[in-house]
């Protein structure tokens, strides 16, 4: 399947659907208080993104039961919320879609909850960081898989490694297309499709402390790693505008 190339028109629509996803999670990063529930927070998060005119694409979608994905501590991706209150020294990470005007937006973050361990400061820090390197490295004509490589290097740089079996995306219409973006590298990093200028899609380093093996909870939606340590998730929506990646997800 072709990698759509969105006009300048359609890139502004996806920008507008990414903003409500950045001032979402940034209204709750300011907001979120140790002793509040997932499901609070789930419901913080749809009413902010409706208030602001778009829709919680992810309410629904694939038969998900929230609007935001609240991963909590162990839970790498795709958190349920549930009546469980965060508690000081947590790490949470917020999972957010849009969809505005038949656009879709898409980020994620890690937070502390109050004062967290070095340790968990440290993968949040690699999650982020591998996250912008990788942004920053975003030029036409590279493959799609050498930004896989930039991505699992920076990773396994930091003492870490990624998830594996899920990955980043494109999106657009719809929100989730092509291309798969994974965070570890299969085959060789001069294969597969490249990158163009008005190609629009999500990049998602998600990381694991000692195994990216993935294992599914009896949710059927929570991921974590076998190895059953905490974990942490960054994402942002890009589009490729004049030779470099523009953040769409940014406040």
């Amino acid at each position: 399947m072709a990698i759509p190339l969105r006009k300048p028109g359609e890139i502004t629509k996806l920008q507008k659907a990414g903003e409500i996803v950045g001032k979402t999670l940034q209204y709750l990063q300011d907001t979120i208080k140790p002793g509040m529930t997932l499901k609070e927070i789930d419901e913080m998060g749809e009413a902010y993104v409706r208030d602001l005119g778009a829709i919680p694409s992810f309410k629904g979608l694939y038969g998900f039961p929230g609007s935001v994905c609240t991963s909590l501590n162990e839970v790498c991706i795709h958190g349920v919320p549930t009546d469980q209150a965060i508690q000081e020294g947590d790490i949470l990470g917020l999972d957010i879609g849009t969809k505005l005007d038949g656009y879709y937006g898409d980020a994620a973050i890690t937070m502390p909850i109050g004062e967290i361990s070095e340790k968990d400061k440290a993968l949040i820090d690699c999650s982020r960081g591998a996250l912008y390197h990788a942004i920053d490295l975003i030029r036409p004509g590279m493959r799609f898989k050498e930004l896989t490589k930039i991505l699992e290097t920076y990773i396994r740089g930091e003492g870490f490694v990624p998830l594996r079996d899920y990955c980043g995306h494109g999106i657009g219409t719809k929100p989730h297309d092509e291309p798969n973006i994974p965070n570890y590298l299969e085959g060789k990093p001069n294969q597969g499709p490249k990158i163009k200028n008005g190609m629009v899609f999500c990049l998602e380093p998600m990381v694991c402390q000692e195994s990216g093996h993935p294992l599914l909870l009896e949710d059927k939606w929570s991921v974590l790693s076998e190895d059953n340590l905490r974990t942490s998730h960054y994402e942002h929506q890009v589009a490729v505008v004049d030779g470099k990646a523009q953040i769409l997800t940014a406040v």
